[in-house]
């Protein structure tokens, strides 16, 4: 196995852990500002998100620390579109999904053959990351 690289992992966790936060406020914003017939079960949805975001900045945090990094207090940056149609949102939401998806396969890379345990979280994240991202494409084909 080669040595892992400290720096650039704690980095990135950092990165990972200040976008999960980012999906924090994202996904309870989105759970505020659904309206219409379906409103119930697609708020449900966004605030199970919001908390599963948080779950997740607060496990990278956990091994954040463990590697001796300092957990950022930042958010990653959000930029406010103002549409809030249901297809809007979930549209949104799968970017940001995208977005996430492609840090942790970053993590994967940066720790892959230095850290089982890393290597193993990343790719469980993946797996998470992944599944979101069918859903959400899920809940945007009867948009298209």
């Amino acid at each position: 196995m080669q040595e892992l690289d400290q720096k650039k992992t704690v980095d990135l966790l950092n990165a990972i852990m200040e976008f999960e936060l980012a999906g924090v406020v994202r996904y309870t914003h989105y759970s505020l500002m659904v309206t219409g017939p379906n409103r119930i079960p697609i708020v449900a949805f966004f605030k199970a998100q919001a908390s599963e975001s948080l779950l997740h900045a607060q496990q990278v945090g956990e091994i954040l620390t463990g590697l001796d990094g300092h957990p950022s207090l930042k958010i990653a940056p959000m930029e406010e579109t103002y549409q809030h149609t249901v297809k809007d949102i979930l549209a949104e939401s799968l970017s940001h999904e995208k977005k996430a998806l492609d840090l942790y396969k970053s993590l994967l890379d940066t720790v892959s053959n230095a850290s089982i345990y890393l290597e193993e979280f990343a790719r469980g994240m993946i797996g998470t990351e992944e599944m979101h991202n069918l859903e959400l494409k899920k809940m945007l084909r009867d948009f298209s």
